[in-house]
């Protein structure tokens, strides 16, 4: 029997078939979401068809996660809203300011790309991000009032108005309640079918858009709104007088579409098996941002959610995002008027199910968060939850990022660690808790373990011996795990050793780092220590350890002579 093979031509034209047909289904699901985005941030609907278009296209050609989509996602959408209403920026100004926000969104991905800081990202906790997620999926529902029943609530805040919606439903309209729950029934029950539940957001905005108009069901439309043209993004330049006010929103638009691009990135393997990089994302979404600017594209970032649909309708290289961006542009070429004709309620029901999904999704980190049973990391995400219900959402996410960062500090000097090693007849090495005190004549030997902070140092010095009424001791550091030297820790131990001197004792450090070497020498510490009594680490396990151990049996002796 004959082997069938498939020649390289004809494996490039299989996969440039799929990535057209990849892109062709990311861009009907794009069409739902970004009218729907778009509408959380309060804008024009368009924009966030915009954001579909030339980001995803330039993005597609510069992350490091091929497969990535980076576009407008539902937290970009209401943190941008939320930059937007606390700059105070007028009706007349939102077109200037969406597009500088994106602008400037772009430059800080960029920057902070190109400077190979990529890992800033692993500095946001779970605790946090899961707070601020489902918080923000709240926020979606509960903004969603005056689409889902035809009355828009009054209130200082969230909660007064969600009070407010409840004490008037007599003022409900029963058509828009119909329709909005209509579309939520027909969208999970789709999302229930799996041949189609990729693209149950687009079967509803089709039914509920052709329903409506067919019936003259009287509810209110996106064309009552907002006015969407044929044809693709014209140019249009940011408003730099506005780069001053709205940078600080800015950078927290940035920090929420750069996390949830890490989640893509970790998700998402490239599938030609090479290693992909955050620092490369950044870049790759910087630029699709940066150049959408000038198209006037809302904020964009990796989004797991159209990534996932590219991926599972065929996508098999970075080609797919290309044709994505490729398509949308010619489905608003040819037929972005008909955006007009969708129907408010539906896509207030789609923005429901859809923050519905992200809660539950969210549900298995809130219950590994609940058992772990860290009341630091309980109160983080606690906090902000409801933080992102009560204020504005870039504030929320600057308290998150603050919160990681307090989580990451009292973390980091909790890990620290004091053992004796003490040596048995045999050469072996046994551990035991650190002695309150040193013995005359004798060696003791301290491992440090997990101290890269310098707020370790105080509960270091708490630990260590004492060797006040004790001459003749020798006390061995063993600091394997030290990487850098802190100007603390260095002080700290100057300290140590003058006060084993001062006693007639002396303090040897053992397997020591080079950086951590060349600290010690820069720094004038190792004239203190002194060079003789420091072993650089080598390549041979214990090696230093065994060459210190000689030392202090010299100088012990050289003391009883």
């Amino acid at each position: 029997m004959k082997a069938i093979t498939v020649s390289a031509g004809e494996q490039h034209q299989q996969g440039l078939v799929a990535n057209i047909l990849s892109g062709l289904a990311t861009s009907l699901f794009i069409v739902p979401t970004g009218l729907a985005y778009a509408q959380l941030a309060g804008v024009n609907p368009i924009y966030g068809l915009y954001a579909g278009i030339v980001p995803v296209f330039v993005a597609a050609l510069g992350t490091g996660t091929l497969l990535m989509i980076s576009t407008l996602t539902s937290s970009i959408a209401l943190a941008t809203g939320s930059v937007l209403q606390v700059a105070g920026i007028g009706s007349s100004q939102i077109p200037q300011a969406l597009f500088t926000i994106t602008f400037l969104v772009g430059v800080i991905m960029l920057v902070l790309g190109i400077a190979r800081l990529g890992s800033i990202v692993n500095f946001v906790s779970n605790e946090v991000m899961t707070g601020f997620v489902a918080g923000a999926a709240m926020l979606i529902i509960l903004g969603q009032e005056a689409h889902l029943t035809g009355y828009a609530p009054v209130g200082e805040n969230t909660l007064q108005k969600l009070i407010n919606w409840l004490q008037n439903i007599s003022q409900w309209d029963v058509t828009t309640v119909a329709v909005s729950v209509a579309a939520i029934v027909l969208m999970m029950v789709a999302k229930r079918i799996r041949p189609i539940e990729k693209f149950a957001a687009i079967l509803v905005l089709f039914v509920g858009t052709v329903a409506v108009g067919l019936f003259k069901i009287p509810v209110e439309l996106v064309g009552d709104i907002a006015t969407i043209p044929n044809g693709l993004p014209a140019i249009a330049l940011p408003d730099f007088s506005l780069i001053a006010l709205l940078l600080p929103g800015a950078v927290s638009v940035a920090f929420v579409a750069l996390a949830q691009g890490a989640a893509v990135n970790t998700a998402v393997p490239n599938p030609d098996g090479s290693k992909s990089s955050l620092s490369r994302d950044f870049i790759g979404q910087g630029l699709g941002n940066f150049v959408g600017s000038f198209f006037q594209s809302m904020s964009t970032g990796g989004a797991l959610s159209q990534t996932a649909v590219s991926v599972a309708a065929g996508a098999k290289s970075r080609l797919g995002g290309v044709f994505a961006g490729l398509w949308l542009g010619l489905i608003v070429l040819l037929f972005g008027s008909q955006a007009e004709n969708v129907p408010l309620p539906v896509i207030g029901g789609m923005l429901v199910v859809i923050a519905l999904e992200l809660i539950v999704a969210r549900v298995p980190s809130i219950r590994l968060v609940l058992r772990v049973k860290a009341v630091g990391a309980i109160g983080a995400m606690g906090l902000t939850f409801f933080s992102a219900l009560f204020i504005p959402l870039q504030d929320t996410i600057f308290l998150g990022a603050l919160l990681s960062l307090l989580l990451y500090v009292v973390a980091s000097a909790s890990h620290f660690r004091l053992q004796e090693a003490v040596r048995l007849g045999d050469g072996r090495w046994e551990m035991h808790d650190a002695p309150q005190e040193l013995k005359a004549n004798q060696v003791t030997v301290l491992i440090v373990q997990g101290m890269d902070f310098f707020a370790e140092v105080p509960s270091l010095a708490d630990e260590m011996p004492l060797a006040k009424e004790v001459t003749h001791a020798v006390v061995i550091l063993v600091i394997r795990d030290m990487r850098d030297a802190t100007s603390t820790w260095i002080k700290w131990l100057e300290g140590y050793a003058e006060e084993l001197r001062a006693h007639g004792n002396l303090l040897i450090l053992a397997d020591v780092d080079t950086a951590v070497f060349d600290t010690l020498r820069a720094s004038g510490a190792l004239e203190v220590i002194g060079e003789e009594n420091t072993f650089p680490a080598t390549m041979e396990v214990l090696a230093a350890e065994e060459m210190a151990w000689q030392a202090a049996q010299n100088w012990l002796q050289a003391q009883s002579e």
